[in-house]
């Protein structure tokens, strides 16, 4: 499909941090491609497959974990990218770039690191994501981080809309290398925040049926998921329930994207540019009021039966007092420390705290669950409920 006009352009990036020059291309690639192998060739990226999507430490391998939802997330970003004659590209980057900054324990990790500093300036993931990609994961002699374009740390940063009080990680970046934060992103953008709601919103039910945490009975009391539901059994009336289920989550994928793409394309009349979709004023890219609404429910059911389960909040508590005492142990005693990390340690706050956050937030289940076991000469318990 060819490029629509409100489509980011690889060809009209408005650059990178850092000037490399034209001998810093390998190979017949665009911006956005570059970016893309990036992230994916990054030591970030990899720690994705060691930390929590929704279940701590699973003991079963068919959970998901960050990395697999990242390219869920990718899978659909594309999708509908195709389909509107957006850059594949730049939603597939940011797409699988998107969860870079969560901590080791999911959210559990990220409340206890912005408790840590909250004297600090507290602790955001997706400033964190975006800290992460332009400072902290280095590969490259010329210049620190990742060094990818304006579009895709753009669309890092205001995913979710236009920021206009960021906090101190993003106004830090941000100073450095100015993204128009009070404007709206790129379409490209808008279409991977969505693409991230329609995986986690589908595939949350997936592992919640799988670990026992949610009921059949229980998900049907939504209307719109008995309606799909219904006409899965319909059309399969012999296939075994476990098959069923698996195809009830993909059937509502793809409503859900269907509805997105319908949607999008009416809110697109009038816009004739990316400068357009940026001066909108207002999201382009989303679900229809009724299936807005059916999502919002959906959410508030996960939350309910799944986010906030009794089991689930003790684990989490459990988690959190892990990295709690993780970054206490490393600000009392900085030498417990990698020697990397000791020999780069700020000697004044708030960096100092910072500098310790930052390699907390960087670590995988494992390697936290292993730290504390090598500082406190014991292994964490219940980190696990399926």
């Amino acid at each position: 499909m060819s490029r629509a006009p409100y489509a980011a352009d690889p060809a009209k990036s408005r650059g990178r941090e850092f000037d490399q020059g034209k001998g810093g291309n390998r190979g017949p690639r665009g911006e956005f491609q570059r970016d893309r192998d990036r992230i994916i060739h990054s030591i970030a990226f990899r720690r994705l497959a060691g930390k929590t999507q929704v279940f701590i430490a699973p003991d079963g391998d068919h959970f998901r974990v960050r990395l697999t939802h990242s390219l869920e997330v990718a899978q659909i970003g594309r999708v509908i990218a195709r389909a509107m004659g957006l850059d594949e590209d730049l939603t597939e980057a940011l797409c699988l770039a998107h969860d870079i900054g969560h901590p080791p324990f999911g959210h559990a990790g990220e409340k206890a690191l912005d408790a840590a500093l909250e004297r600090h300036g507290g602790f955001d993931h997706n400033a964190q994501c975006l800290r992460t990609l332009m400072r902290l994961d280095s590969p490259y002699c010329g210049f620190p981080g990742l060094n990818l374009s304006w579009e895709l740390l753009e669309g890092l940063a205001k995913h979710n809309g236009p920021v206009e009080h960021p906090g101190w990680a993003l106004a830090e970046l941000d100073a450095a290398f100015p993204l128009d934060l009070p404007r709206w992103p790129s379409l490209e953008a808008q279409v991977a925040a969505l693409a991230d709601d329609i995986a986690y919103d589908n595939h949350d039910i997936d592992d919640g049926l799988r670990s026992g945490f949610l009921q059949l009975d229980q998900l049907l009391e939504l209307d719109f998921v008995a309606e799909t539901w219904r006409g899965v059994e319909r059309r399969f009336p012999s296939a075994h329930r476990e098959t069923l289920l698996r195809e009830l989550v993909r059937e509502q994928i793809g409503i859900m994207v269907n509805d997105l793409l319908q949607t999008t394309q009416a809110n697109l009349a009038g816009i004739d540019s990316i400068e357009d979709v940026r001066g909108a004023g207002r999201v382009l890219a989303a679900f229809s009021p009724d299936m807005a609404a059916q999502e919002r429910e959906l959410k508030r059911f996960l939350y309910r039966n799944l986010y906030y389960h009794d089991e689930q909040k003790a684990t989490a508590e459990r988690a959190r007092h892990v990295v709690a005492r993780l970054y206490a142990a490393y600000h009392q005693q900085p030498d417990l420390l990698p020697d990397g990390w000791i020999g780069s340690l700020p000697a004044e706050e708030p960096a100092r705290s910072r500098h310790i956050a930052d390699f907390i937030a960087g670590m995988t289940d494992r390697y936290a669950i292993e730290s504390y076991r090598r500082i406190f000469r014991e292994t964490p318990r219940g980190l696990s409920n399926v």
